[in-house]
């Protein structure tokens, strides 16, 4: 396979392995491969390699960590455009930010190494930082000139720098063309909805299903390059475009988001249609008078009369979100050098990208949380209304406070109006200084501008004039038109089903805009060279001593502002700098060569100190703190065929600018409250912990659609996180076996004080098992309601230094090529993970709880036991190719079904007990056609299968459509055509 490749451990030359490349376009290695025009070879001369993990140049491909490569011609199999769908078919990466969720998206795509999190994997781009940390984007990333990708696994702070914690992915462009290039790309899904479980919970509850036959998500690709050689090749310049459009996808083509699945029963012993309580009917959950704390409805009949809230009139909210975003992204930019001497090479390069997505979710409503004043008299209520609402001060001037849900026309979908224009720029001057050393003087800057519209969405201010309705000569009419406060109020009618008209909604909505900006500027210097050259060697090792010694200082900002319509839902402006100033060192020793049991034994160690000043402008917050990160590594290779590994790493990650600084606000959480309805789940003495009063047991009302409130945003005291990354593992590569490698790496890691935030389902849990004073202080209820959604009712989630992650595993990767002879070559390749353990301590002593083999509820995604990625690819004579790949998935249980008390406080569920394993297999081929023309086609999921139905409440962070979108192939079976050519 291509792209998951193997280590060699042996020492080869530049030209053996390109020799190696030739042979079998299908060969791939788990280090970094060089192929022609790649910049993994130093400029200052063929036989100096960088290896992704090290700044030390090295003569061979030897890497003391484990190192994952991903080619250019495995993108071509998968006939990916989004480079991060590539990177989470890898196992060692758990799905994070992609086009398929919608709901709280940002638009961004992001990946997650080891199930750290994307902020503890360190994105590089030609081995420099790709974007500021915190405004992470791979959509910047122009997927058509990768070359390849390096995933190493472990800490690399001592390298690097921060956030290097998980690991890093590097990608290596095609930066150094000669001629032109084009390529071109359009896919799209091919589905079958034949779930026929599914289909028969949607005909029972009486909504529409899925058409039986569906083709949507187009995606279209084209990109251009074009480089020239000048000066006799001591010269190049390279420049790019390209544009990709990508079709949403409603959930309403997908059987398995067709409607909201919740469980039917406690038990959790099938799935039906459920939805939210704000639906098109009214709901009204009154504060006081004779219903209060009763959630009542309008009647289904128009009579304009209040009966119980029963699940019947919950509003399917599923049908319009978007399942898949739509997407419009340019990128342009180009790549240039000049040798003036082989002591100064001058560089440089810009990148940009224009990013245009828009996500939707359902229809706005007068969202339940939100508590509005009626006056007693308000017109557009029939007596009986009046009545129930304010009792015996019905008809007058007094008012009365209410909670209401109500849903507007399903034409009004909520769309969210995402835009990115991303900005990077480099120069810098390099060379050779003699003596087997170089130099690298570098500057960069990228920007980051975010631009956020929220589009058809309920003004609460305004709704709240409009409810305020008297009556004027016969005619409803706003106070506010009478006093002149808002002259062009429209009173809105949330007392009869579906009575809202596109006037009045109009009159409601207000766009709320926010926007961000984050810069990220770095200046470098470092040399590196070979010691041997003054005879600094050891006495049984041919190598030299080889050393790497630098300097950095980095700054980032963000500036976020927010609108006063933005500013009512809880946002509020944020702004925040960090400023690091490090050196570092490198220093590799060969200590025996070619000698019995000994053909090479090497270490290697690295430090680096770094002195970090926070501030915020706006308050003069300030912090500051001064960290040091350190590594050791060796290698024995005790022949040709055999090299052992072993790595330590002490890493740490800084708090990034919006952990510190980021704005406060309130978002959506999939929870439920305990303490809600008529008869809570909970006593009352825990609910007490909670902030419920006696009063307010027993007459909460419930979280609609199972989606709680959380306050999100930053926090200055953070410190950094420190982490402790081991790594042991064995290179084969028989001589008496051509083109073999099989690879075995241990990892081992462990985060100490990591930066999160107590994720919400836990907070609940662990109050309502233990009644812990730390997780029921997370509770903020509404003082008016006593619930945990809405503006003023929430479960405080912003960031701290929590407890500990630690996750082992074992990673295992072997390659094979061999010749079918006139047939052509076959190559196998397979890249698999099993892991030992995903462990998470919330609070330092306070208990943990082991993820492995399980999901949902605070284990979110799966996390399964074994993963793999296999593909055959038949190489055939005169230029063709066929490459079959299956992706495997373990099965995994449901969390709250583990004996552990942070897991088993969830709601059981029958039903969704367990996902079981998962396989998928793709086709693809390629033909050369001519010399510059080549065609490539592929099936990905070639037998249409549907992805796991799991009721929306156990979802967790990205979620989507009862699913999980990233793990699971969401639309189903997905084709494509595309071409290639050179001039």
């Amino acid at each position: 396979m291509k792209s998951f490749a193997s280590l060699r451990g042996n020492r080869s030359s530049i030209g053996t392995v390109v020799a190696m490349l030739l042979s079998s376009s299908a060969y791939a290695q788990v280090a970094p491969v060089p192929q022609p025009g790649t910049t993994a070879t130093n400029e200052a001369g063929e036989d100096s390699i960088v290896v992704t993990g090290t700044r030390i140049r090295r003569p061979d491909l030897a890497s003391n960590s484990p190192i994952t490569s991903v080619t250019d011609q495995e993108i071509k199999y998968q006939g990916a455009v989004n480079v991060e769908s590539v990177l989470n078919r890898l196992p060692q990466f758990k799905a994070d930010a992609n086009e398929n969720v919608s709901n709280g998206s940002d638009g961004t795509a992001n990946i997650n190494l080891r199930s750290l999190g994307p902020n503890r994997t360190l994105v590089l781009l030609n081995g420099q930082r790709l974007l500021p940390q915190q405004a992470m984007d791979l959509n910047f990333v122009p997927s058509t000139l990768i070359d390849r990708v390096d995933v190493v696994t472990g800490g690399a702070s001592a390298v690097y720098g921060s956030d290097a914690v998980a690991g890093v992915v590097n990608f290596v462009l095609k930066d150094h063309l000669d001629g032109l290039r084009i390529d071109g790309q359009s896919g799209l899904g091919v589905h079958t909805n034949d779930n026929s479980a599914v289909r028969d919970i949607i005909t029972t509850r009486g909504y529409a299903n899925a058409p039986h036959r569906v083709a949507d998500g187009g995606k279209q690709d084209i990109n251009a390059a074009y480089g020239k050689n000048f000066a006799d090749g001591r010269g190049n310049i390279t420049v790019y475009g390209g544009y990709r459009h990508t079709d949403p996808v409603l959930q309403a083509n997908r059987d398995v988001s067709a409607c909201a699945l919740n469980q039917a029963d406690d038990a959790g012993t099938g799935l039906v249609c459920g939805g939210s309580s704000n639906s098109p009917y009214g709901t009204f959950a009154p504060l006081g008078g004779p219903n209060a704390g009763k959630t009542l409805t309008n009647n289904i009949d128009g009579t304009r009369t209040w009966v119980p809230y029963t699940s019947a009139y919950a509003y399917n909210y599923s049908p319009t979100n978007y399942l898949q975003r739509s997407d419009d992204r340019y990128i342009g930019g180009g790549f240039a050098k000049f040798e003036i001497a082989p002591i100064a090479e001058v560089y440089g390069s810009f990148m940009y990208m224009k990013d245009h997505t828009f996500s939707q979710v359902a229809p706005s409503a007068l969202f339940l949380g939100t508590s509005f004043t009626v006056p007693c008299n308000n017109p557009l209520m029939s007596t009986a209304q009046q009545q129930s609402l304010c009792g015996p001060t019905a008809g007058t001037a007094a008012t009365q406070d209410t909670l209401i849900g109500y849903r507007l026309g399903d034409g009004q979908s909520r769309r969210d109006d995402l835009r990115h224009q991303d900005y990077r720029y480099s120069a810098g001057v390099r060379g050779d200084l003699g003596h087997g050393f170089q130099y690298d003087v570098n500057y960069l800057h990228s920007l980051v501008k975010f631009n956020e519209t929220y589009m058809n969405n309920v003004d609460n201010v305004k709704a709240q004039r409009a409810l305020d309705v008297v009556n004027v000569n016969g005619v409803p009419t706003c106070r506010s038109v009478i006093d002149g406060s808002d002259p062009a109020c429209i009173p809105v009618n949330v007392f009869q089903p579906n009575a809202i008209t596109d006037t009045q909604a109009a009159y409601l909505f207000s766009e709320s805009n926010t926007a961000s900006r984050n810069a990220l500027t770095v200046i470098s210097a470092n040399v590196n060279g070979d010691l041997g050259t003054f005879g600094i060697t050891s006495p049984w090792a041919k190598r030299g001593v080889n050393i790497a010694l630098g300097a950095e200082r980095r700054r980032e900002t963000l500036n976020f502002t927010a609108d006063a319509v933005a500013e009512q839902g809880g946002v509020t402006d944020s702004d925040g700098r960090i400023t690091v100033n490090e050196a570092y060192g490198e220093i590799e020793i060969p200590i025996l060569q070619d000698l019995p049991f000994a053909h090479a034994l090497t270490i290697n160690g690295g430090l680096r100190y770094s002195a970090y000043r926070n501030d915020q402008q706006s308050t003069d917050l300030k912090s500051k703190y001064n960290v040091w990160t350190y590594k050791g590594e060796a290698s024995w290779a005790p022949s040709r065929d055999a090299r052992l590994r072993f790595s330590y790493n002490r890493a740490i990650r800084a708090p990034n600018i919006a952990e510190l600084f980021g704005s406060r606000s309130i978002g959506n959480v999939a929870a439920q409250d305990p303490c809600s309805g008529a008869s809570p789940t909970v006593s009352f003495d825990v609910c007490r912990l909670t902030g419920v009063t006696q009063s307010q047991y027993g007459s909460i009302i419930e979280c609609p659609s199972d989606t709680c409130s959380a306050q999100f945003g930053g926090n200055t005291a953070l410190k950094p996180e420190k982490a402790d990354t081991y790594t042991a593992g064995i290179v084969l590569t028989p001589r008496m076996v051509r083109n073999f490698t099989l690879t075995v790496d241990y990892f081992h890691i462990k985060v100490k004080d990591y930066i999160s935030s107590v994720d919400p389902s836990l907070a609940i849990s662990q109050c309502v098992a233990g009644g812990d004073p730390f997780y029921c202080g997370l509770f903020t209820r509404d003082p008016r309601s006593g619930a945990i959604f809405g503006t003023n009712g929430y479960i405080v989630s912003t960031t701290y230094n929590t407890g500990s992650l630690t996750t082992s595993g074992v990673d295992i990767t072997a390659d094979y090529t061999f010749g079918i002879g006139a047939l052509g070559k076959l190559n196998v390749n397979l890249v698999g993970t099993r892991l030992i353990e995903q462990v998470s301590e919330p609070l330092a002593g306070l208990g943990s709880f082991d993820c492995k083999g399980l999901y949902g509820y605070t284990c979110a995604q799966p996390n399964p036991t074994w993963r793999h990625a296999m593909r055959a690819t038949w190489q055939i004579p005169q230029g063709a190719s066929v490459s079959v790949a299956w992706r495997h998935t373990d099965s995994v249980k449901l969390s709250s079904l583990a004996d552990n008390s942070f897991l088993d406080q969830n709601a059981k569920s029958n039903i969704n007990r367990k996902i079981s394993a998962y396989d998928y297999i793709d086709l693809a081929g390629t033909v050369a056609v001519g010399e510059g023309l080549q065609l490539r086609a592929g099936v990905n999921n070639l037998f249409d299968k549907d992805p796991p139905a799991i009721a929306s409440g156990i979802l967790s962070s990205f979620g989507n459509g009862n699913t999980y979108p990233g793990v699971y192939d969401t639309l189903g079976r997905t084709m494509f055509v595309g071409a290639t050519v050179n001039f």
